[in-house]
């Protein structure tokens, strides 16, 4: 008796393997082990995201942007153009109190990208931005948004976000908020954002469109390296002297403020270059043509 019960259990143990070993081929394929569902879970973190997925996701903000109430928009749109008058701020604190050098500027820009780190990271609603998310659904068969919602959306951010950096250059040119040295140093950012001609500027500015429109086209699939991202990128625009229609705003509204520039020159030669140049680079250089490779993949 003892001997048949050793017997069934050593059967009993060579069935129970080779169940085990069926479940494996039939989970991996392979043999390989079955995942656990937080293994699972990495692993998908782990992969990175399709063009035609990163697409879906900025379809989706765009659509939930567009639906959005005017009044929050307008609001959330001073809140960034307040906040982007931090990068004015941070630049010009590294212009004023780092020694006068060649690898100045390359140190001072870092500044550049604080405004942004602010407005992205605090979800508040910046213009150039959204000259991406909005006009994906637009382009997309899935979405039926018409024009006027999305000029609606431009038009509400813009105005409040140029709104915002006015208030904040002024406040800064009008009060003792700032020292005399940093005052100094954001005169000298305005005037330098206001040099060049007016095709100079547009041109910079279709660079600027660009970058911010990759940048969002890259936020989805950050996941824990969008601080990084941004400024990175935003560094890329402010060491490159391209022009932005929000940040560039508070510098030269400040030089405006002070009487180092006239009021006419930012309008004519800065505000309608600059936003064209926007506008131009995030939408046909990165929106149209990332909708175009999503497009053909599905044909």
């Amino acid at each position: 008796m003892l001997e048949v019960s050793e017997e069934a259990g050593a059967r009993a143990a060579l069935e129970e393997e080779r169940k085990k070993r069926e479940t494996g081929e039939q989970a991996g394929g392979d043999g390989a082990a079955e995942l656990s569902p937080e293994e699972e879970r990495k692993k998908r973190e782990a992969k990175s995201l399709d063009a035609k997925t990163t697409y879906e996701v900025i379809r989706e903000q765009g659509e939930s942007e567009l639906e959005r109430a005017p009044s929050a928009l307008a609001w959330s749109g001073l809140a960034a153009g307040l906040s982007m008058g931090l990068s004015m701020v941070a630049e010009g604190a590294l212009h004023a109190y780092l020694p006068d050098a060649p690898w100045r500027p390359l140190v001072a820009k870092l500044g550049y990208s604080v405004g942004f780190l602010a407005v992205i990271l605090g979800s508040q609603q910046l213009f150039t931005e959204n000259t991406l998310t909005p006009i994906v659904p637009y382009l997309s068969k899935k979405s039926d948004v018409p024009l006027w919602k999305v000029l609606r959306l431009w038009g509400i951010v813009l105005a409040a976000n140029i709104l915002g950096t006015l208030l904040f250059a002024l406040f800064s040119a009008y009060t003792e908020l700032f020292r005399p040295e940093l005052r100094n140093a954001f005169a000298a950012l305005g005037t330098e954002a206001l040099g060049g001609t007016w095709g100079g500027t547009f041109v910079r500015a279709i660079g600027a469109g660009w970058v911010i429109a990759l940048m969002v086209w890259m936020l989805p699939d950050a996941k824990y390296s969008r601080f990084a991202v941004i400024v990175v990128m935003a560094y890329v625009i402010g060491v490159a002297h391209f022009s932005h229609i929000i940040a560039g705003s508070a510098e030269v509204l400040y030089a405006a403020a002070i009487g180092a520039v006239p009021w006419s020159a930012y309008l004519v030669d800065f505000m309608i270059p600059t936003l064209l140049g926007n506008v131009l680079g995030g939408t046909t250089l990165v929106a149209a043509l990332n909708h175009a490779q999503v497009s053909a993949g599905k044909e």
